[in-house]
């Protein structure tokens, strides 16, 4: 797993100078994922200094430094702990969501895998500041080796004091519970999450009420994502105005890039919150060789698809955001011009199709039909007036469903007819995909399969 921290030039210059990872600082060390190796990297120190604070001084002190939420939305972290009721005699939990699903990303297992006591470092800070003594870990099930892991690294902070009863003498009693769900994208979304944690089927919930005021078991709960709580301990540790330091002024710190596709050396690239995707090229190799960049997701498949003028467009939420795009889960998946973006979209719309829960009609009905119709013009069997078809059912789609799996279902079809609506154009008028091996020689040349499979889509 290659890691890397880049300090952007703000003049535009591709990265000079390297920064040292956090999260991803020691992923490379042997045994990374126990104790003492943890301990050895200032682990728990964050914890320390929490725990001197008063709990409502640490939810400012988690505010004023700006983290952002790192699953997607990239609502203020510190804000989400502070609508939490105080004083309203109910239990308080802390539910991590694990349950990376989204095509595309991959951060949050890695750092589980390789560095799991930042995460439960984070969580007893968190739990700390919203007065909860239980915390959940929702771990998407298939990822066994990542399960066992995260278990022996409970156990070890256990019998090290971290966790359970009065932890470190601080009066705080806790129980941290980790859970494997049953391998489903829409638990994913943070109400279905929870519906899925309580034993009935993952689906989402009307709101309001919000999990801040009724969530687990109809008690206020703070849904964080892994990368979001993992981070807290850094800031705490090396101080708030450090955090800041790095990124932009609205959105600061350091994140993990998720790097794939065609790319000569894909990977986890931990740098601050608005390097460019021409720098991280410039870090990783570029575009594997004798091809070029064709299109790229800045967030995963559920995020516009941007395309080579969006190379220097800074990676944060409010860059992504001015673009079109949303900065999601950072899931950078790169294609070059061997990609059929037709085929590729058909994929990702499959995908949002099979996992859609079925409880509201746009989303249930609208990625049935969406499917249907890009295979069709992905086989030459399609017709012009489809392409407005696309476009009308995907608007019925969007912001009309019951949760954001029907927005993401509509954000490939969108930007894909605005950047290559003449390649669906192609599909149509020459009856056939002009990508095919059988009806094209621009495969031949691909070196790095031997002109085999040289057709890559989604997992490229």
């Amino acid at each position: 797993m290659m890691t890397l921290a880049a300090e952007i030039d703000h003049n535009g210059t591709s990265p000079e100078k390297l920064l040292a990872p956090v999260l991803s600082a020691f992923w490379d060390q042997p045994d990374s994922w126990t104790l003492d190796t943890y301990r050895r990297h200032e682990g728990y120190e964050g914890l320390r200094k929490a725990l001197a604070m008063a709990p409502d001084d640490l939810i400012a002190y988690v505010k004023d430094s700006g983290l952002r939420g790192r699953g997607g939305a990239g609502f203020p972290t510190g804000m989400k702990w502070q609508f939490i009721p105080q004083g309203d005699g109910k239990p308080h939990y802390l539910v991590v969501n694990a349950d990376e699903s989204e095509p595309g990303t991959c951060k949050d297992i890695p750092l589980l895998f390789a560095n799991p006591h930042s995460l439960i470092e984070g969580i007893v800070i968190a739990c700390y500041a919203i007065r909860s003594s239980h915390a959940f870990i929702y771990l998407r099930g298939e990822v066994v080796p990542v399960l066992r892991r995260l278990h022996e690294a409970v156990r070890e902070a256990y019998e090290a004091g971290y966790l359970g009863t009065n932890v470190l003498g601080s009066g705080l009693d806790l129980e941290l519970t980790v859970h494997a769900g049953a391998g489903a994208y829409i638990c994913g979304e943070e109400t279905a999450l929870l519906d899925s944690l309580e034993g009935r089927r993952g689906q989402p919930r009307l709101r309001p009420p919000f999990p801040a005021v009724a969530g687990l078991y109809a008690c206020p709960t703070v849904v964080n994502n892994v990368e979001s709580i993992a981070s807290v301990p850094a800031i705490l540790n090396k101080g708030k105005d450090w955090f800041k330091s790095m990124g932009s002024e609205k959105s600061p710190g350091f994140t993990l890039y998720s790097l794939s596709g065609h790319v000569t050396s894909p990977g986890q690239y931990e740098a601050p919150l608005g390097i460019t995707l021409r720098q991280l090229l410039d870090m990783s190799g570029g575009i594997r060789a004798g091809h070029r960049l064709k299109f790229w997701t800045p967030g995963g498949s559920s995020t516009p698809m941007f395309t080579e003028e969006h190379l220097d467009v800074p990676l944060d939420y409010e860059g992504v955001g001015a673009a079109g795009s949303m900065l999601g889960t950072k899931a950078l998946q790169c294609f070059d011009e061997t990609t059929c973006v037709v085929r590729a979209v058909t994929r990702w719309t499959e995908f949002y199709a099979h996992e859609s829960c079925g409880k509201c009609t746009p989303c249930r009905e609208g990625t049935y039909w969406l499917v249907q119709l890009l295979r069709d013009i992905e086989a030459g069997q399609g017709e012009m007036a489809d392409l407005d078809k696309l476009n009308d059912i995907a608007d019925n789609i969007n912001g009309k469903s019951f949760c954001a799996l029907g927005d993401g279902a509509a954000s490939p079809i969108f930007s894909s007819l605005k950047y290559f609506r003449e390649e669906y154009e192609q599909h149509i008028t020459g009856k056939g995909c002009p990508f095919d091996p059988a009806r094209s020689t621009a495969w031949a040349d691909d070196k790095n399969t031997d002109g085999k499979n040289a057709h890559r889509g989604v997992n490229a």
